[in-house]
C-alpha cells in the first residue's frame, strides 16, 4: 500500500509542482480534483491509523546506506531579513518559541534544544517529486519538548512556522512556509527537530538551524528553518486553513507512507 500510495502521490505532486512553477492554479482550484484529493487523504489516513501501530517505526538503515548526494529542495537559503540577520551571527540570538495551547511557553536557545532528550536515526527521505535519499539525523525529540511545554487538553495539532517566504507574491499573508502534524505524529518516537545531518551541523540548504523530521510522511511535511512551534485546536485561520504551505495549494495535508 505504501509503494502504491507513494507512486500515486508522486504523480499528483509532479503535476501540481509543474502547475505551480508555470504559475497556473487551474487544477488546484478545480473543486472536483480537490474533492478527489480529500477523499483519498481521509481514506489513507484512517486506513493507516487502523492497521498500523501508531508507534511503528519507519525503516532505519546502516551507515553504509547513506546517500552520497542528498538532494536539497524547496528553499535553499532564505532571504527573509530575520533569517539573514540570524545567520550572520550564527544564530546566537535565535530562540525557538513553543507556544499556543500550552501551560508553560518555551523560548529555547540552540544550546537548549541540543541539550534536550535526543534521537539519532538513519532514514529514507521520500519526496513527492519521486526521488528518495537516505541520511543520518540527530535532533531533539519533539515529544520531550511538548511535554516540557505542557500541552493543554484542547490541543490537537502542532504547527511549525518557518523562516522562509516561498511565495512572495501572496497577497493574503500566506506566503511563508509552515506545516502541521497531529499529536499522534508529534509524539511518534522518530519525530525530531534535527540539528545535525550525517554527523555534522545541519547545512543551511537542508534547514539550519532546525528541521522537522517526521519519518512516516513525505518530504514536504519535513519543515525546514523552524522558528516557532504552536499547539492549536484547529488549523482554521492559519495560512489558508489547510494546515501547510503546500496543502494550502492542493497537496494532501496527511502525507503518510
Amino acid at each position: 500500500m505504501s509503494l502504491d500510495r507513494r507512486r500515486w502521490l508522486s504523480g499528483v505532486g509532479a503535476s501540481l509542482a509543474g502547475l505551480w512553477l508555470a504559475g497556473c492554479d487551474r487544477l488546484v482550484a478545480n473543486s472536483t480534483f480537490n474533492g478527489m484529493l480529500k477523499v483519498a487523504e481521509k481514506w489513507t489516513e484512517r486506513a493507516q491509523r487502523l492497521i498500523t501501530d501508531r508507534n511503528a517505526l519507519a525503516r532505519e538503515f546502516a551507515p553504509a546506506d547513506i546517500s552520497a548526494d542528498f538532494k536539497a529542495n524547496g528553499t535553499l537559503r532564505p532571504q527573509d531579513p530575520e533569517y539573514v540577520a540570524l545567520l550572520a551571527e550564527n544564530f546566537a540570538s535565535y530562540r525557538l518559541q513553543v507556544g499556543g495551547l500550552v501551560d508553560q511557553p518555551l523560548s529555547l536557545t540552540l544550546a537548549d534544544v541540543r541539550a534536550a532528550p535526543s534521537r539519532t536515526q538513519i532514514t529514507r527521505h521520500d519526496c513527492v517529486e519521486g526521488w528518495s535519499s537516505i541520511g543520518k539525523w540527530k535532533g531533539a525529540r519533539l515529544s520531550a519538548l511538548l511535554d516540557r511545554a505542557k500541552l493543554k487538553p484542547e490541543a490537537r495539532y502542532i504547527v511549525f512556522h518557518c523562516a522562509d517566504t516561498l511565495d512572495p507574491s501572496a497577497t493574503d499573508g500566506a506566503g511563508k512556509y509552515y506545516e502541521s502534524i497531529d499529536l499522534i505524529d508529534a509524539y511518534h518516537p522518530q519525530t525530531i527537530l534535527a540539528y545535525q545531518m550525517n554527523d555534522a551541523t545541519l547545512p543551511v540548504r537542508h534547514g539550519y538551524p532546525l528541521r522537522l523530521r517526521v519519518e512516516r510522511q513525505l518530504g514536504y511535511k519535513h519543515a525546514k528553518y523552524v522558528m516557532r512551534i504552536e499547539a492549536v485546536a484547529s488549523l482554521d485561520g492559519i495560512g489558508r486553513g489547510q494546515g501547510g504551505f503546500w496543502p494550502d495549494r492542493g497537496y494532501e495535508w496527511y502525507a503518510g507512507i
